[in-house]
């Protein structure tokens, strides 16, 4: 993966109720933890098929490094949004700029499409994309469920990961994904690498085929658009630090790095 670091790629909003199953600190812990979290899940709703992908679940590896890692590796703060997006791509920022900008006008029917119904120009949509998958070119090679199922159960994140694990298993039921579906290391899904509570409450069908599939450009770059929205995004208004329009990413990603990144290179696609 083409990244800085294995950041989390969308802020956290599902909400869920107080859960009965218990963080843990040490892998050998993660079977108890599953059994724990099963009745959970059932209570929450998750149907067999995703009860029996819990129970299949495997700790993954990747996501307990990163999350294990200590928290003066993670907090850099780069001012410079440029310096940012080199570390975070492997190249220049120009590059990256130039790539995204050539990606809106190749779909800019798609984007023009987007930006009518929900108000957020392709140009911003565009550096999402660009950043979480390089447009498409690489969606992940972690088992989504087993990243969301890891994730959930260390304690830094329960029990704010857990409603994307029950979310998770949820697709599993709808058949949205599998058990071996691949994605990011936190459990992140599809084009633009949405938690799967996200994707739940915020996806949408673009694409026409009548469902919501996260795997699809069109549907994830406009369930994106539908999330800044319903998060304040104001159409027609500036994006720059500062505005309302900038607070509006923090509901995508709540890294100011990244915050600025989006916003300055989708200033210069623009331009």
């Amino acid at each position: 993966m083409r990244r800085f670091a294995l950041a989390l790629c969308t802020t956290l909003l599902a909400a869920g109720p107080a859960l009965a199953a218990n963080c843990i600190t040490d892998k050998g812990s993660f079977g108890a933890y599953k059994s724990a979290f099963a009745k959970d899940a059932a209570a929450a709703g998750v149907g067999q098929r995703g009860l029996q992908a819990l129970q299949n679940a495997q700790l993954s590896s990747i996501t307990w490094k990163f999350e294990s890692r200590p928290s003066s590796q993670t907090g850099v703060s780069y001012n410079d949004p440029a310096t940012f997006l080199a570390k975070r791509t492997g190249g220049s920022s120009q590059a990256f700029v130039n790539a995204a900008r050539s990606k809106v006008q190749k779909n800019a029917s798609l984007f023009n499409s987007i930006e009518q119904r929900y108000g957020v120009p392709g140009s911003v949509l565009a550096v999402i994309w660009g950043l979480e998958t390089s447009w498409g070119g690489y969606l992940g090679k972690t088992s989504i469920v087993d990243g969301a199922v890891t994730l959930s159960s260390y304690c830094r994140r329960h029990p704010r990961f857990e409603p994307h694990a029950e979310a998770a298993l949820m697709m599993v039921d709808r058949g949205i994904i599998t058990p071996k579906t691949q994605g990011g290391p936190s459990g992140e899904l599809g084009h633009m690498q949405f938690l799967a509570g996200n994707w739940l409450r915020y996806g949408v069908d673009a694409s026409g085929d009548g469902v919501a599939d996260p795997y699809k450009a069109a549907d994830a770059l406009a369930s994106a658009a539908n999330l800044l929205r319903q998060n304040g995004w104001k159409a027609g208004q500036p994006w720059g630090e500062g505005t309302g329009n900038f607070r509006a990413l923090s509901a995508w990603n709540d890294s100011g790095n990244y915050q600025r990144a989006i916003a300055y290179a989708a200033q210069q696609v623009g331009q």
